[in-house]
C-alpha cells in the first residue's frame, strides 16, 4: 500500500466522502444479509407450522429493507464518485503543474505519448480504484465478517466446518496478486510505447509520406501492437489459472454445507429454515470471494498506474529557484551579460564531449552579438545557459554582476524572448499566437509587431486575417511564415534581451534584411544575440563570436574577421566566394551600440 500512502494527500482531504462510500456500502451489504434470515423465518415459523398470517408483514418488511438498502447504495455511489473525481482532478492538476516545473533536461529524453498516457489512462485507473474499487475491496472483508458472524449465530459447528476453507482462498488470492502485478506493469509500459508510436507517426505524417515509409510504420506499429497483445495473453493465462482454482475451493464450501447441513437436518439437530438461511448467506459470502480476483485486478492496475504517476511527480527539478532569489525588474535591468569560464555537458549525453569548454565572453548592455559555428559547436548551448534552461557545470553566467542561479527564474525569463529555428505555434488564432508572451497587448500593438516581422501582409491575405486558426504546430503555414509569426511574438514582448536562434533560416535574403532593420529599430539600447549560419545575418553585429567544438576560436567584427585566417573566413568563402557582389551590395546599416 506504499503507493496509495504516497498518494494519500490527493484523496484524504475528502475522507468524509471516502468513509461515506465505505460505510454506505457496508450497511447496504449488512442489510442484504437480512434476506436469508427472513427466509428462515418464513420456512421455520410460517410454512412448516402452517401459520401464514405473518407472510404479508414479512413481505412488507423485505420491501422496507430494500428501500433502506437502496438509500445506502446511493450514498455509496454518490460519495465514491465524488472522491474519485476530485482525486482525478487534483492528480491531473498536480501532474500538469509538475510538467511545467520540470527543466529542459527532463524533456530532452521524455516522450510525449508516454506523458499523455500517464495523465489520462493512469489517472483514470487510480480514480476507479479509490472511488469504487477500495470500497468494494473493504466490502468483501465486511461481507465475510458479517456473514460468518450471522452464520455462527445460527449454527457455530456447521460454520466452523465451512470457514476452514477461507484461508486457502486468501492464500490463492495473495499469490494471484504477486503474479499479476508485474504483468500489469508491463501492460502499462506497452500502452505507453504504443501511444508514443501513434503520436510520433501522426506528428511526422508528412515525413512518413514523403519518404513512402508507410509500410515501415505499419510494421513498427504492428510490432508494438503485437507486444501489447502478448502482454494481455499472458494476463489471460494468469486469470485462466486463478479462477478455476478459486471457484473449485469456493464450491467445496457449498459441498460441505450440503453434506454436513443436510445430515444435521435429517437427524433433527438443524432446522430446514436454518439450512436454507445458511446456504443463502454462504452464497453471499462466497460470491465476493470468487470475485476477489476482479478486485485485486483493479487494485493491481491502479497500483501500477500510481507507480508511474509517482515516478513523474518525484522527478527531480534540475533548474529551480535558490533561496532568497533576486527578482529582476525591467526598470533596474541593465543587461550586462558575462560568461565567466563556463563549461557545460548535457546530462543525457554523458559519453559525448562537453558542449562548452572554458567559455569566456563579456556582452556590454545594448550590444548586438553574433554567434557562428558548425552544428554542435555550442551556439545554442550558450544562449540556453543564459536563459537558464540548464545550469552550468563549471563557471558562472552573470547579469549585471549577479549569478543567474541567484535570480528568480520567472523574472529572469520575463526579461528575455527567444525565437527558435523550428518555430512552434499553438493550435489557436494567429492573434493569440503573437500575443502569447504579452496577453494584454492591444490589437494595434499586435499588428505593429506583425508589420515589424514582415508578417502583416500575408496574415491579412488569409480568409480570417488575424483570427485565422493555424493547424497543430502551425501546420498550414510555410516555414518562413511560422518564423515571422514567432519573431512578431518575440518583438511584441519588447524584451531586454532578444535571442534569435537561426530564426531567419527559412526567409529569403530581402525579407531577412527588412526584419533585421526592424529588430535594430525595436531593440535599440537592448541586447540581441543572433545565432546563424549565414554571414549576412551576422555581418553588422557589434561582435561576432566564432565557436568550434565548444570553444571560442575567433571573435571580432566582420571587417576584422574576414581578413583573418580561420573558420569565419572559410565560411565566408564557401557562401560568397563565387558571388561577392551579393555581400558587397548589401546596405551598410548602422550598428546598434547602445
Amino acid at each position: 500500500m506504499d503507493v496509495f500512502r504516497a498518494l494519500k494527500g490527493f484523496f484524504w482531504q475528502d475522507k468524509k466522502f471516502l468513509l461515506g462510500s465505505v460505510i454506505g456500502l457496508a450497511i447496504a451489504t449488512a442489510l442484504g444479509l437480512v434476506y436469508p434470515l427472513l427466509l428462515r423465518t418464513l420456512i421455520d415459523d410460517m410454512i412448516v407450522p402452517g401459520k401464514y398470517d405473518g407472510v404479508t408483514g414479512l413481505a412488507f418488511g423485505a420491501v422496507g429493507i430494500i428501500v433502506v438498502k437502496a438509500g445506502f447504495q446511493y450514498v455509496h455511489g454518490f460519495s465514491g464518485s465524488r472522491v474519485g473525481n476530485r482525486l482525478a482532478y487534483r492528480l491531473r492538476n498536480s501532474s500538469y503543474e509538475k510538467l511545467q516545473q520540470l527543466s529542459f533536461t527532463y524533456y530532452d529524453s521524455a516522450r510525449t505519448g508516454d506523458l499523455m498516457s500517464r495523465l489520462t489512462a493512469d489517472i483514470e485507473g487510480i480514480r476507479n480504484f479509490i472511488g469504487f474499487g477500495l470500497a468494494q475491496l473493504l466490502n468483501t472483508m465486511f461481507l465475510v465478517l458479517f456473514g460468518f458472524a450471522m452464520m455462527f449465530a445460527i449454527d457455530w459447528m456447521l460454520t466452523l466446518a465451512i470457514i476452514a476453507i477461507i484461508p486457502v482462498i486468501g492464500f490463492v488470492a495473495i499469490r494471484f496478486e504477486q503474479n499479476i502485478h508485474p504483468v500489469f506493469r508491463s501492460i502499462r509500459a506497452a500502452v505507453s510505447r504504443l501511444t508514443v508510436s501513434v503520436q510520433e507517426n501522426i506528428t511526422g505524417v508528412r515525413t512518413v509520406k514523403s519518404f513512402a515509409r508507410e509500410p515501415f510504420e505499419l510494421e513498427k506499429f504492428a510490432g508494438g501492437n503485437e507486444d501489447y497483445r502478448d502482454k494481455h495473453l499472458k494476463l489471460a493465462g494468469v486469470w485462466a489459472k486463478y479462477f478455476p482454482i478459486i471457484e473449485f475451493i469456493a464450491n467445496l464450501s457449498v459441498a460441505a454445507l450440503l453434506l454436513i447441513g443436510g445430515w444435521r437436518v435429517i437427524n433433527g439437530s438443524l432446522t430446514l429454515g436454518s439450512l436454507v438461511a445458511m446456504s443463502g448467506m454462504l452464497g453471499m459470502v462466497v460470491a465476493p470471494l470468487w470475485g476477489l480476483g476482479f478486485q485485486i485486478n483493479n487494485y493491481t492496475q491502479s497500483k501500477a498506474s500510481g507507480e508511474r504517476l509517482l515516478e513523474l511527480m518525484n522527478q527531480p527539478i534540475a533548474v529551480k529557484n535558490a533561496e532568497m532569489s533576486l527578482v529582476l525588474e525591467a526598470g533596474t535591468f541593465q543587461g550586462h551579460i558575462r560568461f565567466d569560464d563556463v563549461s557545460f555537458r548535457y546530462a543525457n549525453r554523458p559519453n559525448q564531449p562537453s558542449a562548452l569548454i572554458g567559455f569566456n565572453f563579456d556582452v556590454p548592455p545594448g550590444s548586438v552579438v553574433g554567434l557562428l559555428g558548425g552544428t554542435g559547436s555550442g551556439k545554442t548551448s550558450a544562449v540556453a545557459l543564459l536563459l537558464r534552461a540548464y545550469d552550468v557545470g563549471e563557471g558562472a553566467v552573470t547579469i549585471d554582476g549577479v549569478d543567474i542561479r541567484h535570480i528568480e527564474l520567472t523574472s529572469l525569463r520575463e526579461q528575455m524572448a527567444i525565437v527558435f529555428q523550428e518555430s512552434f505555434l499553438f493550435s489557436a488564432t494567429i492573434k493569440e499566437n503573437i500575443c502569447y508572451g504579452n496577453p494584454n497587448a492591444t490589437m494595434e500593438q499586435i499588428e505593429e509587431a506583425a508589420r515589424l516581422a514582415q508578417a502583416d501582409g500575408f496574415i491579412r491575405e488569409l480568409p480570417l486575417g488575424y483570427e485565422t486558426i493555424v493547424g497543430e504546430r502551425g501546420m498550414g503555414l510555410s516555414g518562413g511564415q511560422k518564423q515571422r509569426i514567432a519573431i512578431a511574438r518575440a518583438l511584441l514582448r519588447k524584451p531586454q534581451v532578444l535571442i534569435l536562434d537561426d530564426a531567419t533560416s527559412a526567409l529569403d535574403m530581402e525579407t531577412e534584411h527588412l526584419i533585421q532593420q526592424s529588430i535594430r529599430q525595436v531593440m535599440a539600447g537592448r541586447t540581441v544575440f543572433v545565432i546563424a549560419h549565414r554571414i549576412s545575418s551576422l555581418r553588422h553585429s557589434d561582435e561576432i563570436v566564432v565557436l568550434d567544438r565548444g570553444r571560442i576560436v575567433q571573435r571580432g567584427v566582420h571587417d576584422k574577421l574576414i581578413k583573418q585566417p580561420g573558420l569565419y573566413r572559410e565560411t565566408y568563402r564557401i557562401q560568397y566566394a563565387d558571388r561577392p557582389e551579393e555581400l558587397d551590395a548589401a546596405p551598410d546599416e548602422r550598428r546598434v551600440t547602445g
